[in-house]
């Protein structure tokens, strides 16, 4: 390594220091998926973050979807896949392929990597420990030809009716690291499939995170130029939400990060997971990858 090199390493790592010592002892709540659950490179990159995370002091929690891979194995299967405004409709079958890949599939794949560069990582549904509590989602769509909106039964997908953290906060305090599956199980005992952005950002409400930090595969919030937008309050997002700014997909996302930081998480972060080391950059860095949004 030549001087300037190493001088630039030695920048990079005076930058983070006082971001270290700020969010030493906190719990960070990450929700993982999109490109960054499917590229190589990026799989091993999120695993070293998470690494590096708990060993200067922070908590890491990560959360994780799995959509894709779930449409993957039900199509070997040859069971077709179906959706109604973006939630898969999950019958009792599919239920059961859904738990297979998220509770085993991906969350052990995703366990054992952290565990190679490292860390020490348990992987969890929301069975465990009674971590996750469900009730079945209602969905309600306008419907042209009636009267009444549209009740859908979208079978197994639930919302989540409440989290008991205990099992997390043992791992945390036992230096491990909580990978959760968005599992979670019915007053009935019934397993349902929760969206994993709206199960993290209940965590992060929960375990009162200091942040709430969701990958994505896009840049972030950008306006009508392109521009990223960064350092937003909730009543910004809202106006933005307003004037069509913000529209589409990114709605829900914005909404979940929206509820977490006014249920007490400081600031919440939407992020691009395309980035290598977006985690780091995003919380060790002055100008970050992403939209940070605050209460």
């Amino acid at each position: 390594m030549n001087q300037e090199s190493a001088t630039n390493t030695a920048r990079v790592l005076i930058e983070a220091l006082p971001y270290i010592q700020r969010f030493s002892g906190k719990t960070i709540v990450i929700k993982y998926g999109g490109n960054a659950m499917v590229d190589e490179n990026l799989k091993q990159g999120f695993a070293r973050d998470i690494v590096l995370l708990k060993q200067v002091g922070l908590n890491p929690v990560v959360v994780h979807g799995g959509g894709p891979q779930i449409g993957k194995l039900l199509e070997r299967l040859g069971k077709e896949s179906r959706f109604v405004d973006g939630l898969r409709v999950t019958d009792s079958e599919t239920m059961d392929v859904v738990q297979m890949v998220l509770g085993g599939l991906v969350n052990k794949e995703i366990v054992n990597l952290i565990n190679r560069y490292g860390g020490r990582a348990v992987g969890l549904t929301g069975k465990d420990g009674g971590l996750i509590h469900a009730r079945r989602l209602t969905h309600v769509r306008a419907s042209e030809n009636a009267d009444a909106p549209e009740i859908i039964d979208l079978g197994h997908v639930g919302e989540v009716s409440g989290i008991d953290p205990a099992v997390v906060h043992m791992l945390d305090s036992g230096d491990f690291i909580p990978v959760i599956a968005p599992i979670g199980v019915g007053e009935d005992g019934a397993a349902y499939n929760i969206n994993a952005d709206l199960v993290a950002g209940k965590m992060a409400t929960v375990l009162g995170a200091e942040k709430l930090i969701l990958l994505t595969n896009t840049t972030g919030v950008l306006d009508p130029q392109g521009k990223l937008l960064t350092g937003l309050t909730a009543r910004q997002v809202d106006e933005l939400i307003a004037d069509g700014t913000i529209h589409g997909g990114m709605i829900p996302k914005i909404r979940c990060a929206l509820d977490a930081v006014n249920s007490g998480v400081k600031t919440a972060h939407i992020i691009d997971g395309r980035v290598e080391h977006a985690v780091l950059l995003e919380l060790f860095t002055d100008k970050g990858v992403g939209t940070l949004i605050r209460s």
